[in-house]
């Protein structure tokens, strides 16, 4: 467990209390903080896997852990977003379907585990990841609208863009997991 790596990925579930609480402050400084710990929290995912892969310190409980620690980061972020109004209408359905298919993929990789079978993460779930990432550090971002000097950012564009990009990356390859799951439950 002390190895830097781990450490760095339980750090991002430590970090989420904190990220929920200042989403939840009123006034851009506490969102400009969330911003701030989401973006951290976004490196460390980066950051522990190339430690962990470069050092050779590649472990279970970090194989377990790093996964767990994006999905409740992510999902935090999409609950306090639409709890906030940043993330309203039509684009709930965006969230909604990244949420839904965490927790799909989740349930497939333990049901599969079991039967010991690996679903290994394909390249093009990492480019849904950053999208991810871009869309909810991007609409994080968007909640300090109360700041002027940082009312020039088109971050809730952006966001909402990436939002419906993750969305339909994930629908992409949440069908590819399906599919290759689907081939083990006969």
């Amino acid at each position: 467990m002390s190895s830097l790596p781990n450490l760095l990925t339980l750090s991002r579930i430590l970090a989420v209390p904190l990220l929920v609480i200042l989403m939840w402050s009123p006034g851009w400084g506490a969102w400009l903080a969330a911003f701030v710990v989401f973006s951290v929290a976004g490196a460390t995912d980066y950051l522990d896997g190339y430690l962990a892969r470069a050092r050779g310190t590649v472990s279970k409980l970090g194989v377990f852990l790093d996964p767990v620690a994006d999905k409740i980061m992510v999902a935090a972020a999409i609950v306090m977003l639409v709890h906030s109004g940043i993330v309203h209408g039509w684009a709930v359905i965006a969230a909604l379907i990244i949420l839904l298919r965490e927790i799909t993929v989740s349930g497939l990789r333990e049901y599969l585990a079991g039967l010991q079978v690996s679903l290994p993460v394909s390249r093009l779930a990492k480019w849904k990841t950053a999208a991810q990432m871009i869309a909810l550090g991007a609409l994080i971002l968007a909640g300090t609208t109360g700041a002027a000097w940082l009312a020039w950012l088109p971050a809730y564009e952006v966001g909402i863009g990436a939002l419906w990009l993750a969305a339909l990356l994930t629908l992409i390859t949440g069908y590819d997991y399906l599919r290759v799951g689907l081939k083990h439950m006969s």
